[in-house]
């Protein structure tokens, strides 16, 4: 008799044993889960961050992009104005 007293202590023993570890992988896994959870919110915080600077360079690109154009119709207006007075210039000299 008492060596089934015997195999049920060490069985609940065992099983004690087994449910502390549960808990404490449970315990652990919670606190990973929490620190890649902050991580993750980090992580989308900056990505978003992230977004909205490209979004930002995008736009400043395109206006950069349509100033160039208009100093580049504007220094050909020019050009096109000093050839002009050149040609004017040539003709008084000539004459």
């Amino acid at each position: 008799m008492e060596s089934g007293r015997e195999d049920g202590s060490e069985f609940l023993a065992s099983l004690e044993e087994r449910i502390v570890k549960a808990v404490e992988l449970v315990a652990s896994l919670r606190t990973e889960k929490a620190a890649l959870d902050s991580r993750l919110e980090s992580t989308l915080s900056e990505k978003a961050a992230a977004e909205q600077a490209l979004a930002e360079a995008r736009e400043e690109a395109a206006a950069l992009r349509k100033e160039i154009d208009s100093l580049k119709a504007e220094r050909k207006q020019v050009r096109a104005r000093v050839e002009k007075l050149l040609g004017q210039m040539d003709l008084l000299s000539a004459g």
